[in-house]
């Protein structure tokens, strides 16, 4: 009878679900193998539950003020430190993870399928539809993404969601020209010819063949893209246009804190230290996915 690894790796797999599950236990194995890759995922893993337990962990709430206790250093008591309202630092860091994973998350949600539909339908059909979508693109793409963000939010007014429609709304072309790209390889190939020959529709060759093709690329991209939307949406917090007080966001704590930088510097500091630790950790994955799923890395190592 044959195990379940020898069924997983066997070289000629009988259904899609078998070739599903030897692929994603290759791609384990390979980043389990990187230390660096296993770092990350231990990072975000570590946000992940910090931001699913946060009333656990937490010893206090991040809203509760105490004015006696107002700007305490780093103690056994106060892990790191209080801020100017007598807020325990650590609790609001927190909760805080929980507000960057939303970010996170919804921006990638919108973002990313966005810009991968884009892309291959400008890649796939081509002529005047490719140079509208791609002048649309190049037109985003000209611009900063933290100025257009601004833009963006000072329009729609300050707010987190409003922060995040911003932030993917600037996101999404670099996706648009990776999808492109990736779909310019192959929409002359012989399984998309054979596909029409038997009377699939665009839309159906799209769907079920071309954005698959283009997943894996795109999943290295999003995940390098994540600490830039970190440090994006903390920037647009730090300007008081992200998540507004007194919500724990990281970087509206660092712009509360900066007012007493030199003195009572674990205030900015903790939380500055979060979003860099978090920022390598989605650095790290996105380097180790890239080595496992970019056949090209693949063929250089």
């Amino acid at each position: 009878m044959m195990s379940i690894r020898e069924w997983i790796n066997e070289d000629s797999p009988t259904s899609r679900f078998q070739a599903n599950s030897g692929r994603a236990y290759r791609v384990t194995i390979a980043l389990l193998r990187n230390p660096l890759a296993v770092l990350g995922i231990l990072i975000i893993s570590t946000l992940v539950l910090t931001a699913a337990f946060a009333p656990f962990i937490a010893p206090e709430s991040p809203f509760g003020q105490d004015l006696g206790r107002r700007l305490l250093p780093p103690s056994a008591e106060h892990w790191m430190g209080t801020d100017e309202l007598g807020r325990d630092i650590f609790s609001r860091v927190v909760y805080g993870a929980r507000i960057t994973l939303l970010i996170v998350a919804l921006v990638a949600i919108i973002s990313a399928p966005l810009g991968l539909v884009i892309g291959a339908i400008s890649g796939y059909f081509g002529g005047w539809i490719d140079k509208i979508l791609m002048g649309v693109t190049d037109v985003f793409l000209s611009m900063p993404k933290l100025i257009l963000a601004l833009a963006f939010v000072a329009a729609l007014g300050p707010g987190i969601e409003n922060a995040i429609l911003a932030i993917a709304v600037t996101a999404w072309p670099a996706y648009a020209r990776i999808a492109r790209a990736e779909t310019l390889t192959f929409r002359n190939s012989e399984f998309i010819s054979a596909m029409k020959l038997v009377g699939a529709s665009n839309a159906r060759i799209i769907t079920l063949h071309v954005l698959p093709l283009c997943t894996s690329s795109m999943i290295i991209r999003v995940t390098l893209d994540m600490a830039g939307i970190i440090l994006t949406a903390a920037g647009l917090g730090f300007l008081g246009l992200g998540a507004q007080p007194p919500l724990p966001e990281w970087g509206a704590m660092i712009s509360r804190g900066r007012t007493f930088i030199l003195d009572q510097w674990w205030v900015a500091t903790m939380p500055g230290f979060a979003i860099i630790l978090v920022s390598l950790g989605f650095c790290f994955l996105g380097d180790g996915l890239r080595d496992v799923l970019d056949p090209k890395q693949a063929d250089k190592s």
